[in-house]
């Protein structure tokens, strides 16, 4: 089995996908970044565009608008303005569902200051 590794798709308001992978493919400014387990420490400016992660036979893509890749000790975070899971199996889809309404419930119960 192949070696993965922890991704995070993050937006200020909310963690959009978070997970294990085999490989992930994001556009950034300077062209497409491929990344394995194990990939040496890279930070990157994203591009506007699609990001594919591949994890066991599935895969999500999720729609970027620019931000940044960062790629440190096998955790790869994508931090972005805005992101949508565009394609994935169902299961997905609803783990997104469920930590965006965590993330909210989260937000609402903190105390305005």
């Amino acid at each position: 089995m192949a070696e993965t590794f922890q991704v995070d798709v993050v937006t200020p308001e909310a963690i959009v996908w978070r997970g294990e992978a085999d490989f992930l493919l994001a556009r950034t400014t300077e062209g497409d970044i491929g990344v394995f387990a194990n990939h040496e420490p890279t930070m990157a400016a994203l591009g506007t565009g699609a990001a594919e992660i591949q994890h066991g036979k599935s895969r999500t893509t999720v729609a970027l608008h620019g931000g940044f890749l960062q790629i440190f000790r096998n955790q790869v975070t994508l931090l972005t303005d805005r992101a949508e899971i565009s394609e994935g199996d169902e299961d997905v889809l609803e783990r997104a569902a469920a930590l965006r309404e965590e993330e909210e419930a989260a937000a609402a119960a903190e105390p305005d200051e």
